[in-house]
């Protein structure tokens, strides 16, 4: 009993070591061990039906677009216009986003990915976005926009400049940004000044 007592612990103070490493900074990376446990643990934690629901809004031309100016309005902001998660808050968060385009999130279902973006994900930077409805099976409400999501995360590998320039329209804007929006605006719209008499004179 004293040995398993002094293995487990340890293995506590192995555990405590990984997980404060860099102590408590944000700036620190979730090392092999951590995003091994967190990756299964998230696994574990989504309901097998989530896992095999299908997406029952159909893709469409129309749905990428919504999809992809709801994710430059709402997600953009950590995931990146193009998915990376480079971003300013996005590489200040623990874990940081990940990369959507690879294969960690495009080989999860429809399903798991649609409960993630309802849900959220415990002890991460990613919210829940589910509204006072039963999303079991995302047929209604708005989960509606969340099986748009999906289909947009599965076009993020292939996205298009002209796609991303578009998004970087709807970007939520801070109030620098808005003011020299505007001042631009003001500046493009502004009627010219009535030139002075003395100025219209011929000077001969």
């Amino acid at each position: 009993m004293l040995v398993i007592c002094l293995a487990l612990f340890g293995l506590a103070i192995a555990i405590a070591a990984s997980v404060l490493h860099d102590g408590l900074s944000a700036e620190a990376r979730p090392n092999a061990v951590e995003t091994f446990v967190a990756r299964n643990a998230r696994h574990l934690a989504i309901p097998a039906d989530a896992r095999q629901a299908q997406n029952p809004v159909l893709d469409s031309a129309e749905v990428q677009r919504e999809a992809r100016l709801h994710f430059a309005d709402h997600c953009a902001v950590c995931h990146a216009n193009d998915g990376s998660g480079d971003t300013p808050i996005g590489n200040g968060l623990y874990p940081k986003p990940p990369d959507l385009r690879r294969s960690a999130t495009q080989d999860l279902s429809d399903g798991e990915l649609f409960w993630i973006i309802e849900h959220g994900v415990r002890f991460t930077g990613m919210p829940a976005f589910s509204g006072n409805v039963d999303h079991a099976s995302g047929n209604h409400g708005e989960g509606q926009d969340s099986w748009k999501l999906v289909h947009f995360i599965r076009h993020l590998p292939y996205l298009t400049t002209a796609e991303r320039l578009e998004m970087e329209r709807y970007n939520p804007k801070g109030p620098k940004e808005r003011t020299e929006e505007q001042q631009e605006e003001e500046f493009l719209n502004a009627t010219p000044a009535a030139q002075p008499e003395s100025q219209k004179q011929n000077p001969k």
